[in-house]
């Protein structure tokens, strides 16, 4: 946190980070999986200056040292991407934008004609703190395809282009899944799984 112009770090005690983001299903998804792991974690919603870039590692090395300098906490920050074959791997990193501007139907349409329906979900988690001033990234990729509609089951589940996307070795989309099942597959839960092996040992 920041007291006038000069930062305070906190003591923190035991295993404690934060996740930094403005999107609760991200936060929910990762806290179900970190918890299990004896690590508490809290949502910090404080808006990053994404920079433009084609690497998801970049994106979110630079969004952790940005965050971590402005509270003094351990922070993760995640960037995803969705990667399509047929569109020449848009919209990458820039899905989230992609979903705001066109959303599911637009992209569906840009896929009406394709048979080549590949794509895989990338996930980049970077931690930062005072004993890692250059912060750590954390990869996960899930493998699948686009659908030829929108499928969201009981309509509870899922966000952004979880509706759209099956990953190989299931026959539901993200959007159909529950939390648990998701977590098995997706590229979110692989990175912070990762992270969360890593940082355990850390402590």
């Amino acid at each position: 946190m920041t007291k006038g112009n000069k930062q305070t770090e906190f003591p923190l005690k035991g295993r404690v980070v934060f996740f930094a983001t403005g999107n609760v299903h991200k936060f929910h998804e990762a806290r179900s999986i970190i918890t299990k792991l004896d690590i508490g974690v809290g949502m910090l919603r404080m808006k990053d200056t994404e920079i433009q870039s084609d690497s998801l590692k970049e994106i979110a090395q630079t969004s952790a040292q940005e965050v971590f300098k402005r509270s003094s906490l351990p922070v993760i920050v995640e960037d995803a991407g969705l990667f399509i074959d047929a569109l020449k791997g848009f919209p990458g990193p820039y899905a989230a934008y992609a979903y705001k501007t066109v959303g599911n139907k637009g992209l569906l349409k840009l896929m009406r004609d394709e048979e080549n329906r590949k794509a895989v979900f990338k996930s980049a988690i970077a931690y930062c703190y005072s004993e890692t001033p250059t912060p750590v990234v954390f990869e996960g990729e899930s493998e699948g395809e686009i659908t030829v509609g929108e499928r969201v089951g009981n309509g509870k589940s899922g966000f952004g282009f979880d509706p759209i996307f099956q990953p190989s070795g299931s026959t539901k989309t993200f959007a159909e899944m529950t939390l648990e099942e998701k977590n098995r597959f997706s590229h979110r839960a692989k990175a912070v799984r990762e992270f969360a092996g890593w940082y355990k040992k850390l402590q």
